[in-house]
């Protein structure tokens, strides 16, 4: 297998994501060796602390096993590999080597706000069913600026979240939003159905004021499948395009 030399700037990073990249696209196998520091290191034409520190990164991330004076093997990235290989893959900036990311992630988006809402209409204290109302009436009041009105869309969807008091999707939401396939990095124009319902973000806020939990799950679920589902077509799109090429 064969590799580029690396360009001077952040020659770590491109290690890195030259790697990650082949053993996510199965250019390298489970439990095949990779290349030692010394190979990796004349091929990407960069020295070896760049190369160690790239194979730490990837020891972090579950995609390989570091072993002290042995080989380093690639790991089953499905069995072992966590979240943050999906923000590491979504802020990559070369091509992504799951074609289905964008996908996968907006609709754990829409399964994770669903909850949340209902968990937020039984748990949240009334100052943070209040803070809901608000946020909505300023996400309203962004109409009909797209980009605002996204901004204002995150915002409470934090609110709803945190009302949720699970930490585990806080934290998940957190690392979404940091990520550039999250729920306020979508490119407005892409959640237009979404941002524009005003009708469905304000019965969702009225659900979770008055408690109706079942009420909120199904809102929120309807509300974000609206970006989910027009992912899901736009990737069947793309493969058929491909396959006509093809």
């Amino acid at each position: 297998m064969t590799f580029e030399p690396i360009s001077r700037q952040s020659v770590s990073d491109q290690v890195f994501g030259r790697l990650r990249d082949a053993i996510v696209s199965g250019r390298y196998a489970a439990d095949e060796a990779l290349p030692s520091e010394r190979e990796l290191s004349a091929t990407f034409e960069v020295n070896r602390h760049a190369v160690r520190e790239a194979l730490r990164r990837l020891q972090q991330l579950g995609l390989v096993q570091v072993s002290q004076g042995g080989a380093t093997r690639v790991l089953d990235w499905r069995a072992t590999a966590g979240l943050d290989l999906t923000m590491a893959l979504a802020g990559a900036e070369d091509v992504l080597p799951v074609a289905t990311l964008e996908r996968d992630v907006l609709e754990m988006r829409a399964c994770i706000g669903a909850d949340a809402a209902r968990l937020c209409a039984e748990r949240a204290e009334p100052g943070a069913r209040a803070a809901i109302t608000e946020a909505v009436d300023r996400y309203a009041a962004a109409i009909p600026d797209l980009a605002r009105m996204g901004e204002a869309d995150l915002a409470l969807w934090r609110r709803i979240i945190e009302g949720s008091g699970n930490i585990a999707y806080l934290l998940a939401f957190n690392s979404l939003t940091a990520g550039a396939l999250a729920v306020g990095h979508v490119p407005a124009p892409r959640r237009t159905a979404e941002l524009l319902d005003v009708a469905a973000h304000r019965r969702l806020s009225g659900q979770i004021a008055r408690g109706d939990a079942a009420g909120a799950q199904r809102t929120a679920r309807e509300l974000l499948a609206l970006t989910a589902i027009g992912a899901t077509a736009a990737h069947d799109e793309a493969g058929e395009t491909t396959s006509e090429r093809g």
